[in-house]
């Protein structure tokens, strides 16, 4: 009994746990201390962001809003256009990819 409990215990907190880490993020992230080449790691570019989410906790309108902030913010265009979408290609929470590029 005590161990059926635990395990209860040890689910729903994995499961509280994890609805933190559902938000989408820019698959792009700063190498410290890399070489020039190397410093960016992830599928994102400045003119072509690239965003993970998870399709069952995140609608379109939400991604297509940061797709939009990468291209002001780098001042590479004026709206994100999608080009392509992919699945299990980032975290397992999080496993879809959709990439856009950048235009004015």
């Amino acid at each position: 009994m005590a161990r059926a409990n635990f395990t209860y215990l040890a689910v729903m907190a994995f499961l509280l746990s994890a609805c933190s880490v559902l938000e989408p993020f820019v698959d792009r992230k700063r190498n410290a201390g890399a070489p020039p080449t190397q410093l960016y790691v992830g599928q994102s570019r400045k003119d072509a962001p690239s965003i993970c989410y998870n399709i069952l906790t995140t609608d379109y309108k939400t991604v297509k809003k940061m797709a939009d902030e990468e291209c002001i913010k780098y001042n590479t265009g004026t709206h994100a256009v999608p080009v392509s979408q992919e699945a299990f290609s980032c975290r397992v929470l999080l496993p879809a990819r959709i990439n856009f590029k950048c235009e004015k």
